[in-house]
């Protein structure tokens, strides 16, 4: 089916508007705010502090866990159940093997690194809004890394290849599939790949072309965030 005008009137290479903050959680060791559209996901880290129990403990390096949440009313439907969940765990796991490539943990064996991401508003891309605020996080704590994440969904709405597609989209009668894909900007690698539907060879490949390009925008919003805070020339 055709997909002629998107719903909220964007291009179809065009991101939704976006926010970004860095130290909103006071307590924690660095913290971020990311927005996009409807969507807001906060992230808070925690440590590196001693791991227990010790049997998890790794001599050579330290653990990175991910907390993902989506708070009860934070979607424009129903009531979210709240609590663990199957999807829940999935995404924890998601966006810990995300964020690795770029977090160096080796200085801290033995001890724990804890990410708690809480989305307190949704409208699709939670977990590409969660990767992007986490890594901006970290960065804000002065963990070691050598990049930043960016996240971002594409993929299909009808016969058209689109960028951070919304609820909306997803739903599209005429057929969707959604890409979420997390990359580091400045080497263009992917540390994050899924597909939910169906999609051909051609506009996979368009797709994930538009996904670095947009990732590239992302990425200049978190270090115009990162700066705000601290100054200088940070990349």
């Amino acid at each position: 089916m055709k997909y002629t005008k998107r719903f909220d009137k964007r291009k179809f290479d065009q991101l939704r508007e976006m926010e970004a903050k860095v130290g909103v959680v006071k307590r924690a060791d660095g913290s971020a705010l990311f927005r996009i559209g409807k969507t807001i996901a906060i992230a808070a880290v925690y440590g590196p502090r001693a791991l227990h129990p010790s049997h998890l403990r790794n001599p050579e390096k330290g653990i990175l866990r991910c907390n993902y949440n989506m708070m009860s009313f934070s979607g424009s439907g129903e009531r979210i159940r709240p609590g663990p969940s199957r999807r829940s765990k999935e995404i924890n796991l998601i966006i810990q093997k995300a964020l690795l490539p770029v977090l160096d943990l080796s200085p801290f064996p033995n001890t724990v690194v804890d990410i708690f991401i809480e989305l307190t508003q949704t409208d699709s891309g939670t977990r590409c809004a969660g990767i992007t605020a986490a890594a901006l996080a970290l960065a804000d704590s002065g963990l070691p890394m050598t990049d930043l994440v960016a996240s971002v969904s594409v993929g299909t709405v009808g016969d058209k290849v689109v960028v951070d597609l919304t609820k909306e989209e997803e739903d599209f009668e005429g057929g969707a599939t959604d890409i979420p894909v997390a990359i580091t900007p400045r080497n263009g690698k992917i540390t994050l790949l899924q597909l939910d539907g169906n999609i051909t060879k051609e506009d996979l490949k368009k797709a994930l072309e538009l996904a670095k390009k947009t990732c590239k925008e992302i990425h200049t919003l978190q270090v115009k965030a990162l700066k705000e805070k601290y100054g200088g020339d940070k990349k």
